[in-house]
């Protein structure tokens, strides 16, 4: 392996490692020890990749974005040319992702407030990430009927923000995130589909 292939492999365990420690213990009580342990690296190596604990645990974060969104994209990009298909798709994957990936769900519903304004910050983004595919399903939607409409941006924030505190419960009760699907769909309609005023 090359210098490049060696940190990179490092900082995918440290991430890794991130959020598994995180997921047992909680932000707060996660130390730099611990993780590095988890990922079996040294801790200068750790610094050498990241200034604090706060900024591995921002990558791993911004990293389990990148993945969800990734899953959400693909999975639109699969389904049928219907609109209400691709939703569900997107809602199917998004959630079958959270379900997959435990450890990251604990950090990227739970934990992520505990860290701080960089945290919340990050939080707010990966919302608006989120928002912006609702937008880009109900652009297909006015295709289809061009009443629909536009909805308001917060309108769709609030509706990524209700969904992932609702998949939050959820998983803090130990139940299946995937059984909300029809739930999120409905919701997602119902903001997406409202008609213009006559």
């Amino acid at each position: 392996m090359t210098t490049v292939d060696i940190a990179s492999d490092q900082r995918a365990r440290l991430l890794a490692a991130m959020a598994n420690v995180v997921a047992a213990k909680g932000y707060a009580a996660t130390t730099v020890a611990d993780v590095v342990r988890a990922a079996g690296v040294s801790r200068s190596t750790f610094y050498e990749l990241f200034a604090s604990k706060e900024a591995c645990f921002l990558n791993a974060y911004n990293q389990g974005v990148e993945d969800l969104i990734d899953a959400v994209r693909d999975a639109v990009h699969e389904a049928p040319d219907d609109w209400r298909a691709q939703l569900r798709a997107g809602i199917r994957a998004y959630l079958a992702q959270l379900a997959r990936m435990d450890h990251f769900a604990r950090m990227y519903i739970d934990e992520i407030h505990a860290v701080g304004a960089a945290a919340l910050d990050a939080r707010a983004q990966a919302l608006r990430r989120f928002a912006d595919r609702y937008h880009a399903t109900f652009s297909q939607a006015r295709a289809a009927d061009p009443t629909l409409a536009e909805p308001h941006p917060d309108a769709l924030y609030v509706l990524c923000a209700g969904t992932e505190q609702l998949a939050a419960e959820r998983l803090r009760a130990g139940g299946d995130v995937r059984e909300l699907e029809d739930v999120f769909c409905t919701c997602a309609e119902a903001v997406l589909t409202h008609h213009q005023e006559d």
